[in-house]
């Protein structure tokens, strides 16, 4: 479900009981379990083996599936009896481009001169990029076409960390009222592989210009104006497209009219250093059990510019979003679509072992990782260098804030939290994560102040093992995160066209 939702494409291969008692039941099978009806409801495509003879065509509409438009999860279930069968039937195989295209759809030249006429005509046009950019790894394209335009670049949750940050036409979505000054203002928004979603406020005002013209560019065709509408829609590979359009762009440069933008683009950049300053103030906070902003700032610092890094966890990712600065694109992971807790010490797991020469970073809740912390004995197994940050405020952090809310709303302001007998279960008990991970063979520390956190982060990052940094921060300060009234209000639908 999660990969599916965040356009990941997977190949599930899942068994199931022998044909003759299964698709369907016979009534009364044991383990019985209708696996493809399931899964079709979250997939792309799902479908039960029938037969061995069948498995290399219903592999070719699976794998069809799987690269037609917006990537995702396919599922194939092969029965036990043929799963684990001998078959002398000669398996007839068929190279990719016999089946399938294999080739992204590009943008007619009519579509890209219509896109830069509109770019060249408007006086504030501005990027907002989702994670389409990153599936069709358009990095160098879009920071190109960003500086060459000098147009600003906002992006969606799932779409952070599409390029370097340090950039001063990127516009982290940290930076909420900053970006919603942006995308107020624009004239012409070129929207690259993202559905403008509740998380973008589905692109309308007061959050977005109404009036402003959008071109879209999607592999989806189904994505293309479906929630804001749009002056030019196209279907393309996202790096094909901002490729020919840097092209085009660059014989057309002396129509830009690259100082007036520049004028345009400095205050909110300048919006963009007073927030950080701002944020920033908590750092100075060096007071135990330690400040949240704390963990993801110092593991910034502390560890290589492009280490990966895994949010994971509720308060705990938006502390990590909010004190992470990506300077390596595609380096955020995250489950942005679902925000579900837990995920991320999987997704790491995942992440070493494609980049296997280099640290991961994971900062999870101490509630998302008692989910599944058996995975660390995984990363033991397989020596995979990860580490793993669990935030511990001993509590449902966000369920709290809500039942706080709801029962004294007042005193919850005033007091930032409330007695323990006014809260229903929403409290956990203690797990000393730094034990447990020893217990599994890897290095365990437990830190609650910045001093000693920095030097466990500078161990773990020369330690040849998997380490488990159970860091003790402020229960009341992690609740109270940042950001948080934006989060409200996105539930919300905006009133605006």
């Amino acid at each position: 479900m999660v990969e599916q939702a965040e356009g990941n494409r997977v190949l599930v291969i899942t068994s199931s009981r022998r044909t003759g008692i299964m698709y369907p039941d016979r009534n009364g099978t044991y383990q019985c379990f209708d696996q493809t009806n399931t899964i079709s409801q979250f997939a792309k495509f799902s479908v039960a083996v029938p037969s061995f003879d069948r498995i290399p065509e219903l592999m070719r509409m699976a794998l069809r599936e799987c690269y037609n438009g917006r990537p995702g999860v396919v599922h194939i279930d092969i029965p036990e009896n043929i799963i684990n069968g001998s078959f002398k039937d000669p398996v007839n195989l068929w190279d990719r481009h016999q089946y399938r295209l294999h080739t992204n759809p590009e943008p007619s030249e009519a579509q890209l001169n219509e896109a830069v006429d509109l770019l060249l005509q408007a006086k504030f046009p501005i990027i907002h990029a989702g994670s389409g950019v990153i599936h069709a790894q358009a990095y160098d394209q879009l920071e190109k076409v960003a500086d060459l335009m000098q147009m600003m670049v906002t992006t969606s949750w799932a779409g952070r960390g599409v390029m370097r940050e340090s950039n001063d036409l990127n516009m982290p979505m940290v930076h909420i009222e900053t970006n919603i000054k942006i995308r107020t203002e624009a004239d012409v928004v070129l929207i690259l592989g993202s559905r403008v979603g509740e998380t973008d406020w589905w692109g309308k005002a007061p959050y977005w210009n109404a009036d402003q013209k959008v071109i879209q560019v999607d592999i989806d065709p189904s994505t293309l104006g479906a929630n804001k509408p749009v002056e030019l829609a196209i279907q393309a590979d996202i790096q094909k497209f901002l490729l020919v359009l840097f092209h085009k762009l660059v014989k057309q440069k002396d129509q830009l009219h690259l100082n007036q933008r520049k004028q345009k683009i400095e205050p909110f950049v300048q919006d963009k250093n007073r927030n950080r300053k701002k944020l920033d103030q908590k750092l100075e906070d060096l007071e135990t059990p330690m400040n949240p902003a704390l963990v993801a700032a110092l593991a910034n610092k502390v560890l290589p510019s492009d280490t990966p890094i895994v949010a994971d966890g509720g308060n705990t990712t938006i502390w990590a979003n909010f004190y992470s600065s990506i300077e390596k694109p595609g380096s955020l992971f995250s489950t942005f679509k679902f925000g579900m807790l837990g995920a991320g010490v999987a997704q790491a797991l995942g992440v070493a072992v494609a980049g296997p020469n280099k640290p991961v970073v994971c900062i999870t809740g101490d509630g998302a990782m008692g989910f599944h912390p058996q995975e660390v004995e995984t990363a033991v197994r397989n020596k995979l260098k990860i580490i793993f940050i669990v935030v511990c405020d001993k509590q449902w952090g966000m369920v709290k804030m809500s039942q706080d809310f709801s029962l004294r709303p007042v005193k919850t302001i005033v007091k930032k939290s409330l007695d323990e007998s006014e809260n229903i279960n929403s409290d956990l008990g203690e797990i000393q994560f730094d034990k447990l991970a020893e217990s599994m063979g890897a290095i365990g520390a437990r830190v609650n102040d910045p001093h000693e956190y920095k030097l466990a982060l500078q161990a773990a990052l020369q330690a040849d093992q998997p380490t488990v940094i159970h860091a003790d921060v402020d229960p009341v300060k992690h609740m109270w995160a940042p950001g948080l009234r934006y989060f409200k209000n996105m539930h919300a639908e905006p009133k605006g066209k």
